[in-house]
């Protein structure tokens, strides 16, 4: 007998346990096959292209790839590797393991704005290598891993670690691949808490579970702006609640694309139910091309006087025709917030434009009216250009240039000037609206708000200007 309990011996045991465990860095700090310290790594101030070009020769030496001829003729073209370079586009490069190790001797020493990976056939190990590089050496702002449908479990793990915690990363593109249930777990609780600010998702199966499990997630996100995701054959049912309840739970998303799906008339009724908790959010919806009837303007037009943010407003490629129009009439000339309104390809003849005349005439602060490909003769061009003697916010009308067929041929001749005349008075307008800008305003008390710190600048992203409506 050794005089010692069996809890003695338990407790030196656990005692041993716990001075030989081993104690591993966090997920941020681990880069496969690298322990040094990043800064003695980095030494910028020291380094030129061409040291980066040799060092990434030999490390495609060192895992026996071929250095890739894009990447060389990219570092060539840095001229300061103490800012962040303009881009690392990759896209379309076969991507393997090796390539994907071999990258870190450039990524080490450059930092980029842009990196594009776009169908680099990525496979799970080097998509979850390259990815914990990128956000070991906070590699990138905007990043494109559209088309890389082999990026397996370990590649969406390492996305979603990325994005929970990079400080840089503000825009994240991953199109064209199936978002099956791993990979929209992984994105969904990455988005609780990322930083992320812009996200397109087109074309990635969304519909059904991976929408629910991304909409739960998005519900409590409060960063993100912008979410695009345009051709994944959202439904006018369960998507369609889904994404309602997104519009209902989450007040920071500005800009909302659904363009390309199927939602249709019941569908934009769920999302219309979601609109009239839009108080402070919401600037741009995206609609065309959702199978949307001159029915479903009734749902839009119910909400759309309530609506105090948005701004644009996309109906394009939808059959509203004639009707839809008269019926969105009344709401449109109440908004007071609607800048931009599309409806291109929509069915409209003249009795429309007549319709849009007469909005156009109340409405005294839409800035731009998209009916392109629609069919407009010389009687709908009259009305319009009538109700722009009479509106002075229209800067942009977006119309068929091309003469089309009458029943008269001095009508054709018509057409000609009237839509010479139309430009010229959006023209006008787009001059006093630039003369009222410019002019120094009235003096007046002190503003206190300017004691407070400067917020990041809330004007709409590049994707809701008036070209690209």
């Amino acid at each position: 007998m050794t005089g010692h309990s069996e809890e003695e011996d338990t407790s030196q045991i656990m005692k041993q346990f716990e001075e030989k465990r081993v104690s591993f860095p966090p997920d941020e700090e681990m880069v496969s096959a690298f322990v040094e310290s990043r800064d003695e790594l980095r030494e910028a101030d020291s380094l030129t292209p061409t040291d980066i070009i040799l060092a990434y020769i030999q490390s495609c030496e060192k895992h026996k790839v071929q250095p890739n001829p894009k990447a060389l003729d990219q570092i060539k073209e840095i001229t300061c590797v103490t800012d962040r370079a303009r881009c690392l586009d990759l896209s379309g490069e076969r991507l393997d393991y090796c390539s994907c190790e071999s990258l870190e001797e450039i990524l080490k020493s450059v930092q980029f704005d842009f990196i594009s990976l776009r169908g680099a056939e990525l496979e799970e190990n080097g998509a979850s290598s390259l990815l914990d590089m990128f956000l070991y050496y906070e590699s990138a702002t905007h990043l494109d891993v559209s088309s890389n449908s082999g990026m397996g479990f370990s590649g969406w793990l390492s996305l979603s670690h990325l994005l929970k915690q990079s400080g840089c990363l503000w825009r994240l593109d991953a199109c064209n691949m199936p978002m099956v249930d791993y990979a929209a777990q992984a994105l969904s609780k990455a988005l609780l808490t990322s930083r992320l600010t812009v996200l397109h998702l087109e074309n990635t199966r969304l519909s059904g579970k991976p929408l629910f499990t991304l909409v739960g997630a998005l519900k409590r996100n409060g960063a993100l702006q912008e979410l695009y995701l345009g051709e994944n054959n959202f439904n006018g049912y369960q998507d369609s609640m889904q994404l309602g309840d997104l519009l209902k739970y989450n007040s920071t998303l500005k800009t909302l694309d659904l363009s390309n799906n199927s939602i249709s008339d019941s569908g934009l009724e769920e999302i219309c139910d979601g609109l009239r908790f839009q108080k402070t959010g919401l600037r741009t919806l995206t609609l065309s091309n959702n199978q949307i009837t001159h029915h479903g303007m009734s749902h839009l037009q119910n909400v759309l006087p309530c609506l105090k943010t948005l701004e644009t407003l996309n109906l394009g490629k939808n059959s509203l025709e004639n009707r839809g129009i008269h019926t969105l009439k009344e709401s449109l000339m109440i908004n007071r917030s609607l800048l931009q309104l599309g409806l291109a390809s929509t069915g409209i003849t003249c009795e429309g434009a007549v319709t849009l005349a007469e909005i156009l005439a109340e409405n005294l602060q839409i800035q731009r009216l998209d009916v392109r490909h629609n069919q407009m003769l010389a009687g709908g061009l009259m009305a319009l250009s009538l109700a722009l003697k009479i509106n002075h916010s229209l800067i942009r009308l977006d119309l068929d240039q091309h003469l089309k067929e009458e029943k008269e041929e001095f009508l054709i001749d018509t057409q000609k000037v009237l839509l010479s005349r139309i430009s010229d008075l959006c023209a006008s307008n787009a001059m006093t609206a630039k003369d009222t800008a410019l002019r120094p305003a009235a003096p007046g008390p002190p503003d206190l708000s300017e004691t407070t710190p400067t917020l990041p600048d809330s004007s709409p992203h590049p994707n809701s200007r008036l070209e690209d409506i």
